[in-house]
């Protein structure tokens, strides 16, 4: 498992990591055709503590990069994109009543929701993410734990 700064990145996760389009989640093959998906320990120490979680309604099929969600903390409002153009087949309504799920277990508990690609999913191996991920951290002083 790759560390960035203290903020951990699993091997057996799929990323879609890029500073310029804000984007920084990973995705979980489920084996049944759908992905779960998520915010990296980066993106969540970059966040700071949620407050606030907006899914978007289970069957809207979205774009690439576009929202799967809205998430908000004392300091931040902002979308979760989409690694990958996908329906949303389900969404996590445990982060609807503790949002800080997604600080505590950005990688297990506080997943933010569950798609079913549409077209191709096209993402990058740890190793690359945390590339990525270990500059921007260091760049924007980022670090869990």
């Amino acid at each position: 498992m790759a560390e960035v700064n203290g903020c951990l990145i699993p091997d057996d996760l799929l990323y879609d990591v890029d500073p310029e389009a804000n984007a920084f989640t990973w995705a979980k093959d489920n084996g049944d055709g759908t992905y779960t998906v998520g915010l990296t320990s980066v993106a969540s120490a970059m966040a700071g503590r949620l407050v606030a979680y907006t899914p978007k309604k289970v069957g809207k099929v979205v774009k690439k990069r576009k929202s799967v969600a809205t998430i908000e903390s004392g300091k931040w409002v902002g979308p979760v994109p989409a690694p990958f153009e996908g329906e949303i087949v389900e969404v996590n309504d445990a982060l609807k009543t503790n949002p800080a799920l997604a600080n505590d277990d950005p990688y297990g508990e506080g997943w933010i929701a569950k798609l079913k690609p549409t077209g191709d999913v096209d993402l990058m191996d740890a190793a690359k993410a945390a590339e990525i991920l270990q500059k921007v951290a260091s760049e924007k002083g980022i670090s869990c734990g």
